[in-house]
């Protein structure tokens, strides 16, 4: 049904047009953190922004959708919603970038707020979808997996066609082009997420390691219960600990106020080099707090 890579990396080739000058979305950071709340509507359009080097926020005020950009051609990941997806495409053309040179879409994980509106960028962008091995079956089909913990709870989507499936290697892999990026399997939010890591470069000296953290917070559909899980249990909590592991001078996350996104801007600084570290803290606490209240059966 889907066509495989052969090894663990796809390369990347196109045209793409040239980037703006990096100053040219500069102000946007801070036009973004005026206009968008925090927890914000997953569809209120925001202005686009440089994030560092040559990655642009491109997502609503609500949903996080990030674009790396090449000559080679251009990267995004997530798209927010179907009604999302049509902010991201115009932030896209904003930035001055052409639709037609995305030709990789890829995910972090697979609920309809952030993968709702793939097909739609696939019909304008004519890119080829690359998704985990377990997220494939739910982008193609539009449905939730059924171990899903929130699986009861996720609208269906119109489903995009996969045309890559990453082989992943001892739970990573790696897309090459201008950009390198690190996909990291981290199930918890649901079983196919996927985290991502790249260098982002103002010049050939000056780079920032970037993460793209999946959600990975401990919620579910009533009646389910981790600690039912073992096995989800110890990836979720493995997951947790990849991310605090890795290299992050710049932590984003699927929904921008999860990893402080705003408050960051405000302060004139997306840069944090512990953010990783803290943000899988935060998280495993609460985890904890969740198998807690199991165990006292609330």
């Amino acid at each position: 049904m889907f066509a495989r890579i052969a090894s663990a990396a796809l390369l990347l080739t196109a045209t793409a047009s040239a980037p703006p000058p990096q100053g040219a979305a500069a102000d946007g950071q801070v036009r973004w953190a005026k206009q968008c709340k925090d927890w914000d509507e997953w569809d209120k359009p925001g202005p686009p922004y440089l994030i560092h080097g040559q990655t642009y926020y491109v997502g609503t005020c609500g949903i996080s959708a990030i674009l790396i950009v090449s000559p080679e051609g251009h990267t995004l990941i997530d798209s927010g919603t179907d009604a999302g997806a049509k902010v991201v495409a115009a932030n896209i053309r904003k930035l001055g970038f052409r639709l037609a040179d995305v030709n990789t879409l890829l995910n972090t994980h697979e609920h309809h707020d952030h993968v709702g509106g793939m097909a739609r960028l696939q019909r304008l962008t004519g890119a080829h979808l690359v998704s985990s091995p377990r997220a494939a079956a739910v982008l193609g089909s539009g449905t939730s997996d059924s171990e899903d913990p929130q699986a009861m709870e996720h609208m269906r989507f119109p489903p995009a066609h996969v045309t890559d499936v990453l082989e992943m290697k001892d739970g990573e892999a790696r897309i090459l082009g201008a950009t390198e990026l690190r996909a990291v399997a981290t199930p918890g939010h649901t079983p196919g997420a996927l985290s991502w890591q790249w260098e982002s470069c103002e010049t050939k000296d000056r780079c920032l390691t970037i993460v793209y953290a999946d959600s990975l917070t401990p919620v579910s559909s009533d009646g389910y219960r981790f600690s039912d899980h073992p096995a989800y249990l110890a990836a979720f909590r493995a997951s947790l600990a990849k991310i605090a592991s890795l290299k992050c001078d710049i932590l984003l996350s699927p929904h921008p106020s999860a990893s402080g996104m705003r408050d960051r801007l405000l302060r004139g600084s997306l840069v944090d080099p512990q953010g990783c570290e803290a943000y899988a803290a935060r998280l495993s606490k609460q985890l904890d707090e969740r198998l807690a209240k199991e165990a006292d059966g609330r």
